[in-house]
């Protein structure tokens, strides 16, 4: 059933970014500020828009956006399965027209994201994944491709994604303890997929994110064979009284040499 689902919610995250596309191409982009101090355009919203517009006329489950109404945890807390969106995840990224931001959608079934769909419009590159399907990365109009997470050879550097627009001088202590490894810059929800891909072997982050912001490359990473968990090795669960994640690492579930190496060096 995910399995088959899952075109049609790829085929929502292309149209999301092609409302993103017709304002990104504008020569000036208007931004506001959240509450919170984080950066909104109409871009957002108009994403936002077209998905909740689209998972309403599937009627799969109710939706929970980063850009929408929120809906209380008295009321939430009774979702078994639901729709976690972020509409442009990297607005910064956006702001800056460096193309690093994309469309998370995400199925979320007992805490556990189990369908995810993460696009980047600008670079044209699509990750999805579905419980049971596999991962995959389709470019531009090339085949889909499957996708697992690598473990380091022996001898070779770490390869260690980092947020482009977040430094954190934690990381920095982590990685000095990890020993000689290689810096790759990202943004966005990226970062999650790099290391689905097989791309980096790691991503940690020790600053603060959202459910939103990690749900769909989440399932991702899992199918790929990779884990998302905090500094105690628990798998990332969503829809939590405090939408707010705890520090957590990405990385590949098969080694579990590795996996303490990282775990213990925080």
């Amino acid at each position: 059933m995910l399995e088959e689902l899952l075109p049609e919610i790829v085929d929502i995250a292309h149209d999301a970014g092609v409302a993103i596309m017709a304002i990104y191409a504008s020569p000036e982009i208007a931004v506001t500020e959240k509450p919170d101090s984080s950066p909104l355009t109409e871009a957002d919203m108009a994403s936002d828009r077209v998905i909740g517009a689209s998972l309403a006329r599937l009627a799969f489950g109710p939706v929970l956006s980063e850009e929408s109404a929120r809906t209380a945890y008295e009321e939430r807390r009774n979702w078994q399965r639901y729709w976690l969106v972020d509409p442009l995840d990297g607005t910064k990224e956006f702001v800056k027209r460096n193309g690093e931001f994309t469309v998370n959608i995400a199925l979320v079934e007992n805490g556990e994201p189990v369908l995810g769909v993460v696009y980047a419009p600008v670079l044209d590159v699509c990750y999805f994944a579905a419980q049971g399907a596999g991962a995959f990365v389709k470019r531009g109009k090339g085949e889909a491709q499957a996708i697992q997470v690598q473990n380091p050879l022996p001898g070779e550097a770490l390869r260690v994604v980092a947020s482009r627009s977040h430094g954190d001088a934690r990381i920095e202590g982590l990685l000095q303890k990890l020993g000689e490894h290689q810096a790759i810059s990202m943004g966005s929800s990226l970062k999650l997929c790099l290391v689905a891909e097989g791309k980096a072997h790691l991503y940690p982050r020790l600053g603060p994110t959202m459910e939103w912001d990690t749900a769909a490359a989440h399932a991702v990473v899992k199918q790929a064979g990779g884990r998302v968990c905090d500094r105690h090795g628990v798998e990332l669960v969503y829809n939590k009284a405090d939408l707010h994640n705890p520090e957590f690492f990405v990385l590949s579930a098969k080694d579990q040499a590795f996996f303490r190496k990282v775990l213990e060096a925080v």
